[in-house]
């Protein structure tokens, strides 16, 4: 049974008097930093935030009620953002709808050094077909890290992808809020170290044979 911040929060909620759909989300959102940075620059943008650890889902979610009930007299401040538990890795397609989003995030995965255990990372050959199935055609996966080996993997398989094209991330304000508002990035930058960026279109899909 949900909680009360689940339930307050949850897509659904902020659904229901509004014909609109979610466009875009943050796979692994973690404390939310970049939903949070999101949220007042697409004001009528629906934003989610999917998490797999618990007590930082309910966070994220405490923290949405907590700028909902400072920003009262602002209809539009922080009602486009929520965030939910979910395991994206195995049930992605039954959260979205074919080509619904517009802009898949994954900011700082796990990057599951051992080579046993690279099959648990976020970007794969199936991983890159569900990502293909829920984002419509022109839409973007940003992917950010701060380990080079694993911004090689992630370009190596979306390179390799049918559906996917990398370009270029200048003078997209989206890349600027990612590689500065997150928590990781924000520790990465106190650290004084790298991240990699890299951007992924949605292709069009090919027409059907003819008869």
């Amino acid at each position: 049974m949900p909680s009360a911040a689940e339930a307050e929060c949850a897509p659904e909620t902020l659904l229901a008097d509004s014909p609109k759909r979610v466009e875009i989300a943050d796979i692994g959102c973690g404390f939310g930093g970049l939903l949070f940075a999101l949220a007042p620059l697409m004001p009528s943008t629906l934003i989610l935030g999917l998490e797999i650890r618990t007590s930082v889902t309910e966070f994220v979610q405490e923290k949405i009620k907590a700028l909902r009930m400072q920003n009262v007299g602002n209809a539009f401040a922080y009602q486009n953002v929520s965030c939910i538990r979910a395991n994206t890795m195995k049930f992605l397609p039954n959260f979205f709808e074919k080509a619904q989003l517009s802009k898949i995030f994954l900011c700082f995965p796990d990057p599951h050094f051992k080579a046993r255990k690279h099959k648990a990372r976020i970007v794969s050959q199936q991983l890159n077909s569900e990502y293909a199935y829920v984002l419509r055609p022109g839409g973007i996966v940003y992917t950010i890290t701060d380990v080079e080996d694993l911004h090689d993997w992630m370009v190596e398989h979306f390179d390799a992808h049918p559906s996917f094209a990398r370009v270029s991330e200048e003078g997209d304000e989206c890349v600027r809020v990612m590689t500065t508002e997150t928590e990781e990035g924000k520790k990465v930058e106190r650290n004084g170290g790298q991240k990699f960026v890299a951007l992924f279109k949605r292709l069009d899909d090919p027409p059907w044979p003819s008869d």
